[in-house]
């Protein structure tokens, strides 16, 4: 008894996708386009990114700061909406500074929104540290010639750790200081 493995996966529609005209595969990306919003916004985050458009970030930016400051009414801390913002954009384009611009715009408005409305509770904390640890990463591993364009943002935010509970502050004042040490040196 012969058993014929069903072709299933990525290398399945690789083959399909092989076999199309220009025409057929446009078309199928125009489908994909209007079935669904995500797909939507992520070919219009990866043809703005290599054109060297600022609206793909922008917009992604938008959508973290109105998690912690809407233009009316009070934060609905969405974390995770605001986090999936920072995975979309960085899975759409590959682009590593808009990727940082991204984590620190989550990290200060997180620490802002604290500074303004009092503590909030240990997984908050948690998830601001989880991004700042994984921004941290980024420029020290990833680009370090990178931390110069984020360096003021960067400092300010270890100005603002002060009062800030739950050890939350402690760690971002040293998270900036570890970066100041390591890739402050001009």
């Amino acid at each position: 008894m012969t058993s014929e493995k069903k072709s299933t996966g990525w290398s399945a529609i690789r083959r399909y996708l092989d076999t199309q005209s220009k025409p057929a595969l446009l078309a199928l990306v125009k489908d994909l386009y209007d079935a669904s919003p995500s797909t939507r916004d992520f070919l219009h985050a990866r043809v703005q990114a290599e054109a060297g458009d600022g609206t793909a970030v922008e917009r992604y930016r938008r959508t973290i700061i109105e998690q912690f400051f809407p233009p009316r009414g009070f934060g609905k801390l969405k974390l995770a909406e605001a986090r999936k913002a920072i995975r979309d954009y960085r899975k759409a384009t590959g682009n590593l500074a808009g990727t940082i611009n991204l984590m620190l715009t989550y990290v200060e408005n997180g620490t802002q929104f604290t500074r303004e409305f009092g503590d909030i509770n240990e997984a908050y904390y948690n998830s601001l540290e989880s991004v700042l640890h994984e921004m941290t990463q980024l420029l020290r591993k990833d680009d370090p010639s990178l931390y110069q364009e984020f360096r003021e943002r960067i400092q300010r935010l270890g100005d603002h750790a002060d009062y800030i509970g739950w050890g939350y502050g402690d760690y971002l004042r040293d998270q900036v200081g570890l970066l100041e040490a390591e890739l402050g040196g001009e």
